[in-house]
C-alpha cells in the first residue's frame, strides 16, 4: 500500500509527489511525476503503485533512506567469532585475544537485507 508520508520515485527514477491516497476507484493514488524536460505531469496509481497507463516505467518505487556507518570488527580465533563496535577505542577494550581489528565502512538502504 502506498503511504502519503513516504517518498517515491518512478521505476525509471523520476521524482514523484503524492497528493492523496484516498481518491477512490481503481486509481486512488493521485499526484504528479516529473517529466524529463518540461516540469510536472499529473498522474494516478492503484493502491500498489502501478501506474494507470500501460507504461511500467511510471510505477511507484519507494525511496528508502540511506545510512552510512563506520564499524570496527574484532575478529577472534574461531571462524564464527566476530564482534562489531561503533568506535575503535571500544574494540580495543575487548578482553578476548583478537587476531584482527578491521575497519568497515557500511552504506545501506533502510530495511536492506530484511
Amino acid at each position: 500500500m502506498i503511504d502519503i508520508n513516504k517518498l517515491y520515485r518512478t521505476r525509471d527514477g523520476r521524482e514523484v509527489r503524492i497528493y492523496a491516497v484516498d481518491g477512490g476507484g481503481y486509481w486512488p493514488i493521485h499526484g504528479a511525476m516529473q517529466l524529463s524536460c518540461s516540469g510536472w505531469a499529473p498522474a494516478s496509481w492503484d493502491n500498489h503503485g502501478n501506474a494507470c497507463n500501460s507504461f511500467h516505467r511510471d510505477d511507484l518505487i519507494e525511496v528508502r533512506p540511506r545510512h552510512k556507518r563506520t564499524v570496527w570488527l574484532n575478529v577472534y580465533g574461531r571462524l564464527d567469532d566476530v564482534t562489531a563496535y561503533n568506535d575503535k577505542w571500544k574494540a580495543d577494550q575487548s578482553v578476548s585475544p583478537r587476531i584482527a581489528c578491521v575497519k568497515v565502512e557500511l552504506d545501506f538502504a533502510e530495511g536492506e537485507g530484511l
